[in-house]
């Protein structure tokens, strides 16, 4: 019968727990185990000694729970039967997860349904050896990344999903925004899974979301994207989904190039759209103008419509927006001198109002009756400064 001398670890570097493939030991045995290892021994499927980092010695000083169960004498070599797993205690912060197939969400801003992908990673400590060999190793010759990732699965999925579903829920984000929400929702789901893997003697030392995303060929996610940008665009313009839609219908309608019928239909129905539309739409177009500065505007006086400035006439009512001045306002500023006392007089007066004397007058050489006080007459040209004053 074989009997170790050595004892030591020569696992690969990303083994959390590995078994020594020798079970024959014996007394004066040295088990070697480095920084950051634990070694453990088990006989009879119990878990017994825990050795910490240094060179071990299995004798009756070193091994005390041991030699209870096997007879150690204090001089020669006694062979017994045992097994020695070795435990890596150091953090390992590299351990991936993600989302194997889309998480179907609905989103909660725009009540769209959504296929969700998250992926991240986490990191782990072995904390209490025995713990983590007797509920999850069990009788593998090793365990490693690979078995943490399979073995909780389940738990950190299960996690993520509700998490994120809740996360999206109670603060009202959509799932396009999620990403600036990542740090407080990694923090959410190291305290949710933490419990589950203490459970097995592993702490949690960090869990990270690295990003929460939609696939970008996804239909509903490229009808969400359209609609947004859309949106976006119709905001910097300043008008909404309804105004859009009258003017696109307004264009067709001015530009149907189908026959001679269906081209008097088409503009009947533009000229029906416009007379109805116009009045609603005009102090809109009218603010739309001006938020974006394109061309200042004017009231009409006629149909209070708005009009551009530069516009005389209403495009609208066919208003005249500049009427010519009045005659009245002309005359008022126009005076005569009456013929009798030479006071001033409205101009075209028949009858002054200082003396009262008529004002019709009649040229001497022609007959024609003259209004005003003119030097001559309009007719024949006769001087009428020579003529005497008052009816003839």
């Amino acid at each position: 019968m074989a009997v170790v001398q050595v004892v030591k670890y020569s696992g690969g570097p990303d083994v959390f727990a590995w078994k020594f493939p020798n079970e024959e030991l014996g007394t004066w045995t040295q088990v070697i185990v480095n920084e950051s290892q634990e070694a453990v021994l088990f006989k009879g499927g119990q878990a017994l000694d825990v050795l910490g980092p240094g060179r071990h010695t299995l004798s009756t000083a070193n091994i005390p729970v041991l030699s209870k169960l096997v007879n150690l004498p204090f001089g020669g070599r006694s062979p017994f039967s045992a097994e020695i797993w070795y435990i890596n205690r150091v953090h390992s912060l590299d351990i991936k997860w993600g989302t194997t197939a889309p998480i179907q969400l609905q989103d909660p801003k725009y009540n769209v349904l959504l296929p969700l992908r998250s992926f991240g990673q986490f990191g782990i400590r072995v904390q209490n050896s025995k713990t983590f060999l007797t509920k999850l190793v069990g009788t593998l010759p090793a365990f490693d990344k690979g078995h943490i990732e399979r073995f909780f699965k389940g738990i950190y999925m299960t996690n993520v999903k509700d998490s994120i579903s809740s996360y999206l829920v109670n603060k009202g984000v959509s799932m396009l925004e999620i990403n600036a929400y990542l740090v407080e929702l990694s923090e959410h789901l190291k305290e949710r899974i933490t419990p589950a893997l203490e459970e097995y003697g592993i702490t949690l030392i960090n869990f990270f979301v690295k990003s929460v995303n939609v696939p970008e060929d996804d239909p509903a996610v490229i009808r969400l994207r359209d609609a947004l940008a859309k949106k976006a665009e119709m905001d910097i313009i300043g008008f909404n989904y309804v105004q859009e839609r009258s003017f696109d219908t307004l264009e067709g309608a001015a530009t149907n190039q189908g026959s001679a019928q269906a081209g008097m239909m088409g503009a009947g129905i533009g000229m029906g759209m416009g007379l109805g539309v116009g009045g609603a739409m005009g102090g809109q177009m009218g603010n739309i103008s001006q938020s974006i500065n394109i061309n200042p505007t004017k009231k009409c006086p006629g149909c209070n419509a708005d009009i551009d400035a530069a516009s005389r006439f209403c495009n609208m009512c066919g208003n005249d927006t500049q009427p010519p001045p009045s005659p009245v306002a002309e005359n008022v500023a126009t005076k005569d001198a009456c013929i009798a006392c030479k006071a001033d007089i409205t101009a075209g007066s028949k009858f002054c109002n200082e003396c009262g004397a008529s004002q019709a007058r009649v040229c001497g050489k022609c007959g024609v009756q003259i209004s005003g006080n003119p030097k001559f007459c309009a007719e024949c040209g006769n001087d009428l400064s020579m003529e005497g004053k008052g009816n003839e």
